[in-house]
């Protein structure tokens, strides 16, 4: 942990990462307030409501984030940042005197449209105050593990106040946290971003054509379908199907945090071991396994959802962790931002479907049913990555060029062959390498 705090000396950073840690714990507090204000306005059917609301979530991270990216790049970025804060403050301190389903779903668009804003502009702010590789790369184990840490605080946070306040004021919180980080960002002056150089290749397409990181649209829907009934049933199975309070709902929450940050600080020593592939693969069949064992168990007891919920926070963190260091490998540092763009469009695709069927199969068939269904999508999710990520996948990789020139700059150390130039280099998508090389057979 030593080598990661280094980079809170750079003082811009580090109210930007303060900014984010206040944002994310209220975020999560609305996620709990959401739950039980959906219980609160449809009862049994809370389930349904929490999967509509969080799927227009996706819909809105998925589609307004790239058109919020590029509207940032055309105006000053710390008003922008603010801007988006001030309006989620809003519409959290508007969220408590809704009464009707269809009031939720309305603010949940401008709620989620400015958080889709927010977001990647956020992201593309930090490379610019840490112009050094190694403390961007800091910077991001730092930020994934805030998430992190934010799945355990927030759940427990709101457990504690629940006993002395209502579930609406939970929204109060979510507001102050937003207010708060709209104030850190105002503190400090952002470096202007850095102009693009030529058109690059796009975000998705270096995404689908690099086989691991193809492999992460399975793993990605995996992991979403596992946080999906999480997220979204759980104020079922707890209120309903269990008849214990709301505090139980936000402890029950905090066990899938838990597992969540035990996952994470096991994980570096095991990526040591036996590198991302194994550990990845291995985390989404937890995940199904979870899935599908606990179907015809979860209504037992309490003990029996905690002990699932944690392991399936210990199975999500071993398929999500490791994410960055796949996008670092597949890409020079100019492109990160971009693929790290893509990786947050596909994730979120995966939420969006997944919200939905959770929610909606849960209103419709019961949890049992509901869990198999999500363990045979976390299953296709599982076998698809399987399938495209090869089980030999360095980063050095031997190919060959027949789209360039002879003294093109690039084949300075090519030997000319039958088939071509022939190198071997660190490989990534890009404009020389349009498409990844076939492995000899």
């Amino acid at each position: 942990m030593l080598p990661l705090v280094g980079v809170f000396g750079n003082r811009v950073y580090r109210r930007l990462f303060v900014a984010q840690v206040i944002a994310l714990v209220g975020s999560g507090l609305a996620t709990v307030a959401l739950g039980l204000l959906a219980h609160r306005l449809a009862g049994g059917d809370a389930g349904a409501v929490l999967g509509v609301a969080l799927a227009i979530k996706m819909v809105a991270y998925v589609f307004f984030a790239p058109l919020a990216t590029a509207l940032a790049e055309r105006l000053p970025r710390r008003a922008f940042l603010v801007a988006m804060d001030v309006l989620r403050a809003v519409v959290a301190l508007a969220l408590p005197f809704v009464t009707h389903v269809w009031q939720v779903y309305a603010l949940i668009i401008v709620l989620q449209a400015a958080s889709a804003s927010f977001t990647p502009t956020f992201q593309a702010t930090v490379p610019t105050v840490l112009t050094d590789e190694d403390e961007y790369t800091r910077a991001l184990s730092l930020s994934r593990l805030a998430y992190e840490l934010e799945s355990l605080v927030s759940p427990v946070l709101a457990a504690a106040l629940l006993t002395v306040v209502g579930p609406s004021q939970l929204f109060v919180g979510t507001a102050i946290g937003f207010a708060g980080s709209a104030v850190l960002v105002l503190s400090v002056v952002l470096p202007k971003p850095v102009a693009r150089e030529g058109k690059p290749v796009g975000g998705l397409r270096v995404y689908l054509a690099t086989p691991r990181l193809r492999a992460l649209v399975g793993l990605n829907l995996a992991a979403s379908a596992a946080g999906a009934m999480v997220l979204v049933n759980t104020v079922v199975v707890v209120r309903e199907d269990l008849a214990l309070t709301d505090s139980f709902v936000a402890l029950t929450l905090g066990a899938y945090g838990a597992g969540s940050i035990l996952g994470a600080l096991l994980l570096p020593r095991v990526l040591s071991l036996l590198g991302e592939r194994r550990v990845m693969l291995g985390g989404g069949c937890v995940l199904v396994f979870v899935l599908a064992v606990s179907a015809p168990l979860l209504h037992m007891s309490w003990a029996v959802v905690l002990g699932a919920w944690a392991a399936l926070g210990v199975g999500c963190a071993a398929v999500q962790t490791p994410v960055g260091r796949l996008v670092r490998r597949s890409a020079t540092p100019g492109g990160w931002p971009m693929l790290f763009a893509a990786q947050f469009t596909v994730s979120h695709g995966g939420w969006l479907v997944t919200y939905l069927l959770a929610g909606l199969f849960g209103a419709w068939v019961g949890m049992p049913s509901t869990l198999l269904v999500l363990g045979g999508v976390a299953a296709f999710g599982v076998v698809f990555a399987l399938w495209v990520w090869p089980m030999h996948d360095p980063s050095t990789v031997e190919h060959v060029h027949d789209n360039l020139e002879a003294g093109d700059p690039h084949l300075r150390d090519a030997v000319l062959t039958g088939r071509g130039w022939v190198h071997t280099h660190e490989f990534a998508i890009d404009r020389v390498h349009p498409r990844w090389p076939q492995r000899p057979r």
